[in-house]
């Protein structure tokens, strides 16, 4: 037991917290004496699937790109192949098993009750993200979505299998994929769209509600999440996939006698927590952009159900759903790729489609079906099957309040600064960051990147952000991905700007603000921004201060750093620029010159610190960059090191040369 970080988080939480994490400690062991499993769970006399009579799907209406992207997709399902983070799944052919760590081999034993599992322990479970990641059935909805398009039984037969050896092997409350709240909500919402994608084929009925095991399993999914929801400190994405997941179980299966009581409860939960987990311009509170993609995911499908199952969600949702959608249009690059700011781990909530296929680009095209788009929205592509899909006879509820008439560069709420000029290969595209910390009082998904800069040329990361790569599975790399120094920004005596108490806590956070912001609307030739944080000023630093300048026309960015007060006179300095894959990175004394596939230029250091080129090290990490969960792969880093006085200004200039 870690007594350390089990008082890092008790410190974190209200009186009221404390009091419902005991009531919830008391109910596991009431539940422990209890045979749930060995009840069967009776049904509503003449309750039935909600299904509602969609409009023909029309195969010559889809894009041929999208149908031969899922059908390729869903083939590769039949075969046994489907790819979990960096790994080929071993299990998922003829005859799936779901208790294998594909990662490490490992297997994590589902006769064990799940309060007694050890998750967080890789060398006695394996990795708990690549053990719960296929029990979210996302290559069952792929399956689902073939079927939907082909009408090929082969599809709808692999679903059914799956489906029935998932159900006889997890009883309720054994083994790990009873463990977590956000893996059962995911994991209802796939059911409930398997089930309507599957709503043509003859077996449907039989495999789902006439079927006594699944009914055994959606009563207890729902019945588990109604007694323990995320709470107070917790209450971030999780309870929106929780709640989302309920509303659309109870939606789409009123079969039990609690069934409308929960879809009453889940809704009223799930509006209040769809406003007050979303900043009024749009963005998810949690600052981390792949987290915002997954919980409007999440909200969309809630939403959609309501609507297909005549339980409809207030205008309320559909407005912060427009709002979040609105905003992917404003923060994304030429190439639809948004910024890669805080934790991601590619959770999706809910796949139709090739897993590597654009969300970004998805979610707009669901936008622009449901809301319509507006002038100044990107050029983005229509190959998404997932909308077509999921949107068949929806009309959101009318939306009084106004959108945007331009493309937001500044979001005062959440703290994101936008320096833009041009378009496609000439975009030059620089996100500021003064933001929130992160959401509540542990900030579980966010970063030490106070101030941090992220500059794109033409889609190409040329700043970049450094990702993600692990959760539980190494401490050190967890530690390096998140710290301030894998960040483009200045880090003081050695330590974050925000002090971590585990691998999801943060005890203390650096507080930003935005001091002011000039030139954002492409008009004139320079655009401007300065904010500040005080993170080191508990430790007696200073306050880091930082100016972005952008000149449009010499394509120059600026960037200026002060240190401002503090008790220290001689501060412990070391700066950072990480640079993205396709990037290399020559050192010569204070000037890098950096080049590109279509593109070059040239950065000039701070002269007052001592540089050093890295790439790819290990102890410690630095000069990395994780495309996505669990990989990782060596990019070139600048490390600047040394002693800076209070009052001191460090100036770096980042001159792009044309195409």
């Amino acid at each position: 037991m870690n007594l350390s970080w089990h008082w890092n988080r008790l410190r974190r939480m209200e009186p009221a917290e404390i009091i419902l994490r005991v009531r919830d400690a008391v109910l596991r062991r009431l539940w422990r004496h209890q045979r749930f499993s060995s009840r069967k769970v009776d049904r509503l006399a003449n309750s039935s699937f909600q299904s509602v009579k969609l409009p023909a799907l029309d195969r010559k209406e889809l894009p041929a790109s999208a149908v031969d992207r899922l059908i390729k997709t869903a083939d590769a399902l039949l075969a046994g192949r489907w790819r979990v983070f960096d790994r080929q799944h071993p299990c998922l052919g003829d005859y799936p098993y779901l208790f294998v760590d594909a990662r490490s081999g490992r297997r994590m034993p589902s006769y064990r009750l799940a309060f007694d599992i050890s998750y967080r322990d890789e060398t006695a479970s394996g990795n708990i993200k690549y053990i719960w990641e296929p029990s979210r059935h996302h290559h069952l909805t792929v399956l689902a979505a073939a079927y939907a398009v082909t009408g090929d039984n082969r599809y709808a037969e692999r679903v059914a299998l799956h489906l029935q050896s998932w159900w006889s092997r997890n009883p309720f409350l054994f083994g790990p994929h009873w463990i977590s709240g956000i893996e059962l909500g995911v994991r209802l919402i796939s059911w409930v769209w398997t089930r309507r994608l599957l709503d043509g084929w003859p077996k449907a009925a039989g495999l789902f509600e006439d079927n006594p095991r699944f009914l055994d399993q959606l009563y207890y999914h729902q019945h588990w999440l109604a007694s323990f929801p995320s709470r107070a400190s917790s209450a971030n994405n999780h309870l929106i996939a929780e709640l989302a997941g309920r509303f659309a179980a109870s939606c789409a299966f009123p079969l039990f006698a609690e069934s409308e009581r929960w879809r009453r409860q889940s809704a009223a939960a799930l509006e209040t927590e769809v406003v007050r987990q979303t900043f009024a311009s749009g963005l998810n509170r949690e600052l981390a952009t792949d987290y915002h993609g997954f919980v409007l995911e999440l909200i969309l499908a809630a939403a959609i159900e309501g609507e297909l199952s005549r339980s409809p969600l207030s205008a309320a949702v559909w407005e912060r759903i427009r709002a979040m959608i609105d905003a992917i249009a404003s923060v994304v690059d030429c190439k639809c790729q948004p910024p890669r700011q805080g934790d991601s781990d590619d959770a999706s909530g809910l796949l139709l489609d090739d897993p590597d296929y654009n969300r970004w680009n998805a979610l707009l095209s669901t936008g622009r079906k449901l809301f319509g788009s507006l002038p100044w929205w990107p050029e983005f592509g229509d190959e998404d099957i997932r909308t077509i899909l999921w949107t068949r006879g929806i009309a959101p509820p009318q939306i009084d309040a106004p959108r945007a008439s331009n493309r937001i560069n500044l979001f005062e709420d959440a703290g994101q600064v936008f320096l833009r000029s041009g378009s496609g290969g000439e975009e030059i595209w620089c996100r500021c960051d003064h933001g929130p910390h992160g959401f509540l009082s542990i900030a579980g998904h966010a970063h030490a990147d106070a101030l941090s800069v992220e500059l794109r040329v033409g889609g190409v990361q040329l700043l970049a952000e450094p990702g993600t790569y692990c959760y539980h599975s190494d401490p050190k790399w967890r530690s390096y991905f998140r710290s301030t120094i894998a960040h483009n920004t200045l880090e003081l005596f050695g330590s974050d700007q925000s002090m971590s108490g585990g691998p999801f806590l943060w005890t203390e956070h650096a507080e930003a603000r935005l001091i002011s912001v000039d030139g954002l609307d492409e008009k004139s030739s320079l655009a401007r921004w300065e904010a500040e944080h005080s993170g080191y000023l508990k430790r007696g630093g200073p306050v880091h201060r930082r100016t972005a300048l952008l000149d449009r026309q010499q394509r120059i960015l600026t960037i200026e750093d002060d240190l401002i007060g503090g008790d220290e006179t001689r501060i412990p300095t070391r700066m950072a620029f990480h640079f993205g894959p396709d990037v290399t990175c020559r050192l010569i004394q204070e000037k890098a010159h950096l080049l590109w596939s279509g593109g070059e230029a040239e950065l000039e250091l701070p002269a007052n610190l001592n540089w050093t080129l890295h790439r790819g090290e290990e102890d410690p990490p630095f000069g990395w960059f994780s495309p996505s969960f669990d990989r990782r792969v060596p990019s070139f880093s600048l490390l600047g090191v040394g002693t800076t006085a209070t009052g001191s200004r460090l100036i770096s200039r980042l001159s792009i040369r044309p195409r």
